[in-house]
């Protein structure tokens, strides 16, 4: 049997729960922090591949295995390698309260509509996009993805935020900062840091709330109707379009999509409702208005650019999709500057045929698999006498490219 046991939050371990352990492995921090039986062999747990096979040779004689972990250990914790490796029937699991659950309780605040995100020997840039599209994230930190590092990348597109930087929770040297990420940039944090919460205090709590979880994740319809926005002489993707460009593009949390050539934004709030982070890049001062009225109106976070398209890209982080729904004679490098950076797909709406080719040529010279359609519906419209007649809108060409699975480096935040 493996005794695995939460620590590290305040809470004193049961002496029953290490009593009579033969190995015990944990954090330096934690080991020392228990006391543990003398004829324990201890293990310092650093890579755990070495750790996993010396608890395989316990186990498999029989013998009693005590591992100490920071609070909750099956919240992105050791209990997923342990149940993976020998089984969940093996495990006797005693959880402590998480980092996550401590962090919220000391600022008094709910965490069910929070999301919580590991960027501990990850990818940093999952965790900053979700904090960019959510307004309360707690991020589990690591070596190269800390406070810093997180506060860089917020810094250029969410200046707004607050962090909270949680360190050394539940011990004597407890320590809890806010700061703005520009601040968290600057500092060096150490080792100590147990969670960072990221708050966008602009945007209030909901109701009481039925099911955990932002309610971001499961936007109640999408492909809105027009009036659902505020545009210019209907210069707005029409939902017909807005559907499939959303299919191909599939905003998902985590990812970050660029709108370019924006408009009404009307493409940049839906990916953002359904849990994106998104840079909406648009070339006129009124359309930048919309696009950050029409934001607010639906409640969601765009970082909204006011410059033209492709040098207004330079300073943008690279983004997993992008959908062009502008560019006129420069759409050709636009879409290939776009193909350039983007992760995993673009998407072009075009009302002139004749550059469709150019902006197909541009994706299949970055290396894109590419497809389109030309979209043409008719809608129900009313007549008089209580009768109704179909309404052509406009037809629309609608490309789109997919890059092949491992051909882009990226660029580091």
């Amino acid at each position: 049997m493996i005794t695995v046991v939460g620590t590290g939050t305040g809470a004193p371990v049961d002496a029953d729960a290490v009593a009579g352990a033969e190995l015990v492995v944990g954090g330096r921090r934690h080991l020392d922090a228990v006391a543990l039986p003398g004829t324990a062999e201890r293990i310092v747990l650093g890579p755990l591949a070495p750790a996993l096979d010396a608890i395989g040779e316990y186990v498999g004689k029989d013998r009693r295995v005590v591992v100490l972990a920071s609070g909750d250990p099956g919240f992105f914790g050791i209990v997923r390698a342990l149940a993976e490796r020998f089984g969940s029937e093996r495990l006797d699991v005693r959880p402590g309260v998480s980092s996550v659950a401590t962090a919220f309780a000391r600022l008094g605040l709910t965490w069910d509509d929070a999301v919580v995100v590991s960027a501990h020997g990850r990818d940093p840039r999952t965790a900053v996009h979700v904090c960019r599209a959510h307004p309360k994230v707690a991020v589990l930190t690591g070596p190269g993805a800390g406070p810093a590092e997180l506060g860089a990348a917020l810094a250029r597109s969410a200046p707004d935020r607050v962090l909270v930087v949680a360190s050394a929770l539940g011990s004597a040297d407890e320590r809890i900062e806010r700061v703005t990420p520009a601040e968290a940039a600057e500092r060096d944090w150490g080792t100590a840091v147990s969670v960072v919460l990221c708050l966008d205090e602009t945007r209030t709590s909901g109701p009481v709330r039925t099911l955990a979880g932002p309610a971001g994740t499961a936007a109640a319809g999408w492909a809105l109707d027009e009036v659902d926005f505020a545009h210019r002489d209907s210069m707005i993707t029409k939902f017909e379009v807005r559907a499939l460009a959303l299919a191909r593009l599939g905003p998902r949390p985590g990812e970050l999509v660029w709108d370019v050539g924006s408009g009404s934004g009307s493409v940049a709030v839906e990916c953002a409702r359904l849990g994106a982070a998104v840079s909406a890049v648009e070339k006129t001062a009124d359309g930048v208005a919309r696009i950050r009225a029409n934001a607010a109106a639906h409640g969601v976070d765009v970082h909204v650019v006011h410059g033209a398209a492709p040098q207004a890209l330079a300073g943008l982080d690279d983004p997993d999709a992008v959908f062009v729904g502008g560019g006129g004679r420069e759409l050709p490098g636009i879409v290939g500057e776009c193909a350039r950076r983007a992760r995993r797909t673009v998407v072009v709406a075009m009302a002139a045929l004749d550059r469709v080719p150019t902006a197909r040529a541009a994706l299949t010279e970055a290396g894109f698999t590419c497809d389109g359609v030309l979209l043409q519906s008719s809608r129900l419209a009313p007549l008089p006498g209580d009768v109704t007649r179909l309404a052509a809108t406009n037809p629309v060409f609608l490309l789109w490219g997919a890059r092949t699975p491992g051909l882009h480096e990226g660029v580091a935040l």
